[in-house]
């Protein structure tokens, strides 16, 4: 995404709606290991949509060496660009700062039968 590219409130507001949608896209996908869905583990994080309706994604996985890491990231792209009104969607895999278990949801924290906190 481009510095030049700033949203005004009215963007902001036109482009709500497809934010939802593309967080609801990424809660189809889950870790491979983990019955939980990769947004609510808090492996997302980054989600920007521009005026171009491009997203961008910066996501984590829970360990550096997760050998579904490019099934999963697959999954997402795919996800994300059959969500009606996304013209792009690009993924950029970080590992800093390093996932932690903080990061869970409270819907992750029930679904593994740990009390939210």
């Amino acid at each position: 995404m481009q510095n030049n590219d700033i949203l005004t409130p009215e963007d902001v507001k036109e482009l709500a709606p497809l934010y939802e949608d593309v967080v609801l896209a990424i809660k189809q996908v889950y870790d491979p290991e983990i019955p939980v869905n990769i947004y609510d583990l808090g492996l997302i994080y980054e989600l920007n949509i521009n005026k171009a309706r491009e997203v961008y994604i910066k996501m984590t996985f829970t360990a550096p060496n997760c050998p579904m890491a490019d099934d999963v990231i697959g999954e997402v792209q795919h996800s994300v660009e059959n969500t009606p009104g996304v013209t792009k969607c690009s993924i950029e895999l970080v590992f800093e700062p390093a996932w932690d278990q903080s990061m869970l949801s409270d819907e992750a924290r029930v679904a593994l039968g740990w009390d939210p906190e």
